[in-house]
């Protein structure tokens, strides 16, 4: 379980066919610092996608990604030198600060615009139409795996404002008009509506 605190940013370093399961994916990420302490068989959060730890030697870490998870996210689409969000799983006991993240990306959106404001920077992104339903104007979304509140909804479409600090310490550093980004409705609104 996450809560969407992006704890930093790591590079993919390589990205491979898995010699032994061929329909599988392994990717290179030095995770940095935040390899620290981590064990093969853990999870970590790479723009909102919980993988596992499969091959350590830090700081770099690998991480195997089946068919499912390179056609639903945007993990299948990285390249070699590619920037991810980081977050660890959340320890038993630690402040939860975000909002219920479980890693399990619902869909991919794209990004149609970006407003820079002087003290923060607006990002419309197109919503599946299958998500639309779960995204409410005030609400918990993830985006990357970054735990943000909803600031408008237009159909497909939605926003979320980010401040300087969110930019300076994520992958949004480097995002522009066009790419694709992880969505992870909120988990409440999905139990509500069933």
């Amino acid at each position: 379980m996450f809560t969407g605190i992006i704890e930093g940013i790591g590079k993919v370093e390589k990205i491979t066919q898995n010699t032994k399961n061929r329909s599988a994916i392994e990717m290179t990420v030095n995770l940095g610092k935040y390899a620290k302490g981590l064990k093969i068989g853990q999870s970590v959060a790479l723009n909102g996608v919980c993988l596992t730890v499969t091959k350590l030697s830090k700081p770099n870490c690998v991480f195997e990604m089946i068919e499912e998870t390179t056609k639903k996210t945007d993990l299948g689409n990285l390249k070699v030198g590619g920037i991810v969000n980081i977050e660890r799983s959340l320890k038993a006991g630690e402040r939860l600060e975000g909002h219920f993240v479980l890693g399990h990306v619902d869909g991919v959106g794209i990004i149609k615009k970006i407003q820079k404001k002087p003290k923060e920077v607006q990002v419309w992104f197109e919503v599946p139409k299958s998500l639309a339903k779960y995204v409410v104007k005030k609400g918990s979304i993830a985006v990357d795996g970054i735990s943000l509140t909803v600031v408008d909804v237009k159909k497909n479409l939605a926003s979320v404002c980010l401040i300087p600090h969110t930019i300076e310490v994520t992958n949004f550093q480097t995002r522009k008009i066009g790419d694709k980004i992880n969505i992870e409705t909120d988990i409440l609104g999905k139990y509500i509506l069933k």
